[in-house]
């Protein structure tokens, strides 16, 4: 049957003209309008309208992180410098409309729907551009063919494996990934900047710029809501949401991935078992795993246990750890690593609420700054695990310099003041500074902050609330440095 027969042209002329308002109005829809920008879109729109360089945008990330609004957001902007606004095209991919149309097909559409005789000086956004078999494809030859048109698409996490595996986009697309909220950008969008100020703190006897907080107990306040609800924009700006967040998010966003993306994705045929599988994970975010207890926990084999865990990460809702010892050493048979979710709110949607004082709080802090550490570009993070008399000695984060071999700085997270007071307990900490010839190192406490000398080994404490938010301020410039460098 030929699907193009059923739906007449000027249907789909009409829809592109309600996807497209400007044409007429000459300004985006209000109600993207009055949604705040993500700290990422100063970051994001100058891809937009780099048009010297003959590249697409591939706009990546999670489900809900903002993407759409993230275009409707440069689609304004380009209109406020004066680009006209019937020479600007939005397209959402997913609408059956558009069923067994190619790129091209559309874009002439588009380009016959406001009259115009060249494609010249258009900027085209494909919005879920994963609905599209081949996109990569069919985005190329635009590229290729339309040398003087701007093309931006969006697309799902789940489409980004596709995209780094394959090498029809080499030299054709600059990808951005959008992730979910950093704790810097929750604070931004509720408005809440006066809880944070920029001071120094002394860290390796330096003085170190750094933000910190007067109310310890409001910041921690906010950053328990965050771990809950703070992911996502839409979830961050509504109550009624966060009182619904299974259905929200684990509908939305969770479902949507295991049960249709990943499955089409990968013909994986036992949903129900990835499913199950990822809840297991979710509740037991932060805790060290072997293939062998997930096996038996899960009664999956070995294999497809690999398979689950390459999906969910490529769907960019967990992130694997792996393990080194207390040398900073990888082992030669991978046994054992973490797994942690990369955004502590789903776990929430599937099961429930934490509160400061319950148990599951220290792996969600724990979560929580593994999560912004996550959103920057090119780290190899690991953590220390190795036998200490008939004990284990552990870190919870190292950073490893892939170039030097060796271990550039360690975190000790911890949701706890106790080791303020007493820094002699930490002693796997201590031991794997001393191995490693660290002069400094960094803990995370509920609410002290302060700097603690044993053994020659300065040790600067800070409130975990705060760290996470310093990361997010950092992973920000470090950002902008790499757009500057691509541009």
């Amino acid at each position: 049957m030929n699907f193009n027969n059923i739906i007449p042209t000027s249907k789909r002329i009409e829809r592109l003209q309600y996807e497209n308002p400007w044409w007429l109005s000459g300004q985006v829809q209000q109600t993207y309008m009055d949604m705040s920008k993500r700290l990422y879109f100063d970051l994001f729109y100058p891809f937009v309208k780099e048009t010297e360089i003959k590249r697409a945008v591939v706009l990546m990330g999670p489900r809900r992180v903002g993407k759409t609004v993230m275009m409707f957001h440069a689609i304004q902007e380009l209109i406020i410098e004066k680009v006209s606004p019937q020479k600007i095209f939005f397209i959402g991919i997913d609408n059956p409309i558009y069923m067994q149309l190619g790129l091209e097909d559309i874009l002439l559409l588009a380009k016959e729907a406001v009259h115009l005789d060249s494609l010249e000086g258009c900027f085209v956004f494909f919005d879920e551009i994963q609905y599209l078999k081949d996109w990569e494809r069919h985005l190329k030859v635009l590229v290729d063919f339309y040398p003087k048109t701007k093309f931006i698409v969006s697309g799902s996490a789940a489409a980004a494996l596709r995209l780094q595996s394959s090498e029809s986009g080499a030299g054709r697309f600059t990808d951005f990934m959008l992730p979910p909220l950093t704790f810097h950008e929750y604070i931004h969008l509720k408005g809440l900047n006066h809880l944070v100020q920029s001071k120094s703190i002394i860290y390796n006897g330096k003085d170190v710029p750094f933000f910190t907080t007067h109310d310890n107990k409001a910041l921690n306040k906010e950053f328990f809501h965050y771990l809950n609800y703070g992911g996502y924009p839409e979830v961050v700006l509504s109550e009624k949401i966060q009182s619904d967040m299974g259905r929200y998010v684990k509908s939305d966003i969770v479902d949507k991935v295991l049960l249709r993306d990943l499955p089409s994705l990968y013909g994986i045929k036992d949903v129900q078992e990835l499913n199950s599988f990822f809840s297991y994970l979710a509740y037991n975010t932060g805790n060290e795993f072997s293939y062998e207890k997930l096996g038996r926990d899960s009664g999956i084999q070995k294999e497809i246990i690999k398979k689950y865990l390459e999906y969910l990460e490529a769907a960019f809702l967990i992130k694997v750890i792996h393990k080194i010892d207390d040398n900073a050493k990888k082992f030669k048979r991978i046994t054992n690593f973490k797994v942690y979710l990369t955004n502590p709110s789903l776990r929430t949607a599937l099961f429930s609420p934490i509160q400061e004082i319950d148990t599951e709080s220290g792996n969600m802090v724990e979560t929580a700054i593994f999560s912004q550490w996550m959103h920057r570009e090119n780290l190899d993070l690991k953590y220390a695990r190795w036998k200490m008399g008939r004990s284990e000695g552990e870190v919870d984060i190292v950073l490893i310099d892939n170039k030097l071999f060796r271990p550039q700085w360690c975190v000790e997270v911890k949701w706890s003041n106790r080791y303020f007071d007493k820094p002699q307990e930490l002693n796997s900490l201590l031991h794997f500074c001393n191995q490693n010839n660290f002069k400094a190192t960094l803990v995370t406490t509920i609410d002290q902050t302060g700097n603690r000398t044993l053994d020659n080994l300065n040790i600067t404490f800070v409130p975990a609330a705060i760290y996470a938010y310093n990361i997010g301020v950092v992973t920000l410039i470090q950002k902008s440095n790499w757009m500057n460098e691509s541009l």
